[in-house]
């Protein structure tokens, strides 16, 4: 890339001073070119005023002298011709064309009665410029006064500039040539930094970063590579933490299991009530390894970036009495108080996925009913200002300490890894409900309830659909 960027400002240097320098030249060439015109218009004009009396007579012609005063100086040669083109005047005494018929172009304008000019080149080679003008008299040519002269020194001019020239743009050439090396130098060193921490992540090397400089759009490309790198660190560590936790999870009943085959093989002549024991035990750790999969199979489809909420308008006083009335056989096996306090509640239907977020409430609750206490309370409110509206489940559990409180919503974490053991807890209930919530453009909180124990709260932002049939 680099030379690519020297071999373009190279390229568009030297066109852009190739057409200045023609642009140039031509310009000076044309005004070299006319400023010698005007002169011999000058003169011609000077001559045919000067000779005009004497045309009315051609045959007592003396205008010699005046003449040659006018052309005194020059190298320009003067011809005077009459109404037939035959010379009766030529300034060059050595080749002079005195008597003979003169033939241009210009002559033959002159006679008209209009001024003319030609640029030439002689047997020789050189540059002639020639001009013409008629000689009047009483509105009427009688003749011409033909003017020319060689004008290499134009040539010269332009020659001496198109080389003067042609070594200031060598030296502006070098000159771009090392600011482009340079220039290329400072841009692509960055770019260069960032190929090789590129291809560094590629190889699951996250921890790569660059250094950042100054206020400028690469600086910004690094900042944004540092926090792409931020952000595949962080998903390179969940996942592997992620697949930890699952193989840990799924470590424990399966070891379990094995012990319960290994106890049933090695027993000589089991009675059948020790077989029953040990099958029972065994169809619990295949339920519990059934539970963990299902939930990783749910989680892992609501946390997909494909996912979608199919939304439908949902009446929440009859889907959290839904929730209640699943639950209460497990509250009741405790003699916990499970009850809701939102039947005066008059809320209009909103639109939700009812099966996402029946899920998010029933997790929540479920875990208020395990973690709490025998002969506790657990209770449901619901609230809407409108804009929002809040799920609340509070318990009289033992709570969740405040700088755990961040970390509840992650997978397999659990506060009391045997406590959830007993309970049947997979430890990703919660982080089912925080992605249906997420998912919903919610918000889900935890602080203290005003019975000890803890309060989640859900925030889902209000969406109604007029006309559309509510799920009860």
């Amino acid at each position: 890339m680099r030379w690519v960027m020297i071999l373009t400002y190279f390229a568009v240097t030297m066109v852009t001073l190739v057409l200045m320098s023609i642009y140039i030249l031509g310009v000076l060439r044309e005004n070299l070119q006319n400023n010698e015109s005007a002169q011999l218009f000058a003169k011609a004009n000077m001559i045919s005023d000067t000779i005009a009396p004497y045309f009315e007579n051609p045959a007592s012609f003396d205008g010699d002298m005046q003449t040659r005063q006018i052309l005194a100086g020059t190298s320009i040669r003067g011809v005077a011709v009459n109404q037939s083109c035959t010379v009766i005047y030529d300034s060059n005494e050595q080749s002079s064309l005195t008597g003979k018929v003169l033939m241009r172009d210009i002559i033959n304008t002159a006679m008209s009665g209009e001024q003319a000019q030609s640029i030439t080149k002689s047997e020789e080679g050189k540059t002639v410029m020639a001009v013409a003008v008629p000689i009047m008299s009483s509105g009427k040519a009688l003749g011409a006064v033909y003017l020319n002269e060689t004008v290499d020194n134009i040539d010269n001019t332009v020659s001496y500039v198109q080389m003067n020239m042609l070594l200031f743009s060598a030296m502006i050439s070098i000159l771009v040539g090392m600011l482009s090396l340079g220039i290329s130098y400072v841009i692509t060193s960055p770019i260069d930094d960032f190929i090789k921490v590129a291809k560094e992540i590629s190889k699951g090397n996250y921890k790569m970063r660059l250094e950042v400089h100054g206020h400028n759009e690469l600086s910004e490309m690094a900042e944004a590579m540092n926090l792409m790198s931020d952000e595949l660190e962080n998903i390179d560590e969940t996942h592997k933490k992620f697949i930890s936790d699952v193989s840990h999870e799924l470590k424990t009943p399966l070891a379990t299991i094995k012990l319960i085959c290994d106890s049933i093989v090695d027993t000589k002549e089991p009675d059948i009530e020790m077989i029953r024991e040990f099958l029972s035990d065994l169809s619990n750790e295949v339920d519990r390894l059934t539970r963990i999969v299902e939930r990783l199979l749910t989680l892992t489809k609501i946390g997909s970036q494909e996912e979608t909420a199919a939304l439908m308008p949902v009446d929440f006083n009859v889907m959290l009495n839904a929730v209640i009335s699943r639950l209460a056989p497990n509250a009741e096996a405790k003699h916990i108080m499970l009850y809701g306090d939102f039947d005066a509640q008059t809320i209009a239907p909103i639109l939700i996925d009812y099966d996402k977020m029946w899920e998010a409430v029933y997790n929540i609750t479920d875990n208020a009913i395990k973690y709490t206490p025998e002969n506790g309370s657990v209770r449901m409110e619901l609230h809407s200002d409108g804009n929002e509206i809040a799920v609340a489940v509070a318990d009289s559990g033992p709570g969740i300490p405040e700088e755990e409180r961040d970390r509840i919503f992650e997978r397999f974490y659990r506060l009391d890894d045997s406590r959830a053991r007993e309970t049947g807890g997979t430890g990703l209930g919660l982080a089912i409900a925080k992605e249906a919530v997420l998912l919903h453009g919610g918000r889900i909180t935890v602080t203290t309830s005003e019975m000890g124990g803890s309060l989640f709260t859900i925030y889902i932002p209000c969406r109604r659909a007029e006309g559309a049939d509510i799920v009860h």
